[in-house]
C-alpha cells in the first residue's frame, strides 16, 4: 500500500519538469502552459470533497479499482494529447484519479489496531514522500531521454500494474454507512462543525504547511540571487535534502503512541521554527540553508503523521470523509503559503518569507495546544 501510494502520488508532479517540451511541441505561452500543472491539482482537490466521502459507503477495494481504471485511462489521453485542451482535461482527470491516494491512507488506518495506527500511517506516509520527491526526478530523466509524451505512457503503465497488484491483493472491506451520495458530501459540514479536534487539526496542519510551500516556492529565487547565484538544475537540487522527511514520517509514526500526537506536533513544530531561525541567520550560507531545510522538512513530516494519527482517531465510520476535510484545508494553507510566501520575497526577501514562515508556525502550535486530544 505504501508503494501504490508513492506510485498514485508521484503522477501530481509528473508533468512539471517536462512543460518546457510540452510547450516547445504544442506551441504554448508560459500561461497556457501553467493551466497543466493547475488542471492536476484542482482535479486533486475537487476529488477531496467529491470522491473521498465515497470510500464511507462503497467497498474501498472496488473504489480504487474504478479510480486505477480511469488513471490508466487519462494518462493514455495525456500521451496523445495534441491540442492544450485535451491535455489539460487529461491532466485534470489524472488529479482525480490520484486520489487512491487518500482512499488507501483511510484504508490503512482502518485496518490498523490503535496501538499501530502510528507506525502504519508512518509507513504510508514515508511512500507518500518518496512519491513526491523522486516524481520530478524520474520525469525529467524520461522526459529528456525520450520526449515528454513517454512521461504519460510510463505513468499509465506503472498505473495498471499497480491497480492489479491493489486488486489482487487488498481486502474487501464491508463499510457500514449507507448515507446517499448528495447527504454524504453534505455530511463533510456536519462532520466539520461537530468535531472541535478536526476543526484544530486541519488549521494546525494548514498554517505549518503554508511555512513548508512559502519555503518551496521562494528557495529556488533566493538561491538564484547573490551570493549563491544557482541555476534551476542546481536549485532543484535542494529538493534531495528533503528527503530528511522520509526519517521524520517513520520517526513520528513509532513515538507518536508513547508521546501522544498533540505532544509530537509541538515537538515537530519547534523542529521547524528552529530550521527557519537557521536558515534565516544564515541565509547566505549554503550549509546554513541545507541545515535549515532539513530541520524543517523532519518537522514537516513529524507532524503530519502525528496530526493524521490524531484525525483518524475521530471516528472510525466517517475516516474517509474526515481525512478528505483535512487535506482540503491542509492544501488549501498550502496554497495560501505559496501566495503569501512569494509577496514576502518580493517585497522584503528571504528574510520577509522566514519571518511569515515563523509567525505561521507560531500560529500553529497555538492551535495545536487548543485542541481537545
Amino acid at each position: 500500500m505504501s508503494s501504490a501510494v508513492s506510485a498514485t502520488a508521484a503522477n501530481l508532479y509528473y508533468n512539471q519538469p517536462i512543460l518546457p517540451k510540452i510547450g516547445a511541441e504544442l506551441s504554448l505561452t508560459s500561461e497556457q502552459l501553467g493551466s497543466v500543472p493547475a488542471a492536476g491539482q484542482i482535479g486533486y482537490a475537487a476529488a477531496l470533497l467529491f470522491l473521498s466521502p465515497l470510500g464511507d459507503t462503497l467497498p474501498r477495494k472496488r473504489l480504487i479499482a474504478i479510480l486505477s481504471v480511469l488513471l490508466v485511462f487519462s494518462s493514455l489521453v495525456a500521451f496523445s494529447a495534441s491540442s492544450l485542451i485535451v491535455l489539460v482535461v487529461a491532466c485534470f482527470a489524472i488529479g482525480l484519479s490520484a486520489n487512491i491516494t487518500q482512499q488507501l491512507i483511510p484504508f490503512a488506518a482502518s485496518l490498523s489496531t490503535p496501538e499501530t495506527k502510528g507506525k502504519v500511517i508512518g509507513t504510508l506516509m514515508t511512500g507518500l514522500t518518496v512519491g513526491i520527491l523522486l516524481s520530478r526526478t524520474l520525469s525529467g530523466f524520461v522526459g529528456e531521454q525520450f520526449g515528454w509524451r513517454a512521461v504519460f505512457m510510463m505513468s499509465a503503465g506503472i498505473a495498471a500494474i499497480f491497480g492489479i497488484m491493489l486488486y489482487v491483493f487488498l481486502p474487501t472491506n464491508t463499510p457500514t454507512s449507507k448515507i446517499s451520495y448528495p447527504k454524504l458530501v453534505a455530511s463533510m459540514v456536519t462532520l466539520f462543525k461537530q468535531h472541535a479536534t478536526l476543526r484544530n487539526s486541519a488549521l494546525t496542519g494548514a498554517l505549518w504547511f503554508a511555512s513548508f510551500n512559502a519555503l518551496w516556492a521562494t528557495l529556488a529565487l533566493h538561491v538564484s540571487e547573490s551570493p549563491f547565484n544557482y541555476n534551476t538544475q542546481q536549485a532543484g537540487m535542494f529538493g534531495v535534502i528533503a528527503l530528511a522527511g522520509v526519517i521524520g514520517a517513520k520517526v513520528s509514526g513509532s513515538l507518536v503512541s508513547k508521546f501522544g500526537s498533540s505532544n509530537m506536533i509541538s515537538m515537530a513544530l519547534a523542529i521547524i521554527v528552529t530550521g527557519f531561525v537557521i536558515s534565516g541567520l544564515f541565509a547566505d550560507s549554503l550549509i546554513g540553508l541545507i541545515v535549515g531545510i532539513i530541520l524543517i522538512d523532519l518537522g514537516v513530516f513529524s507532524a503530519q503523521v502525528s496530526n493524521q494519527v490524531r484525525v483518524f482517531s475521530i471516528d472510525p465510520q466517517a475516516q474517509s470523509r474526515i481525512n478528505g476535510i483535512y487535506m482540503l484545508g491542509y492544501y488549501l494553507g498550502g496554497a495560501f503559503g505559496s501566495f503569501a510566501g512569494i509577496q514576502a520575497f518580493e517585497f522584503t526577501g528571504w528574510v520577509g518569507v522566514v519571518g511569515f514562515s515563523i509567525v505561521v508556525v507560531t500560529l500553529s502550535f497555538l492551535a495545536n495546544r487548543a485542541s481537545t486530544k
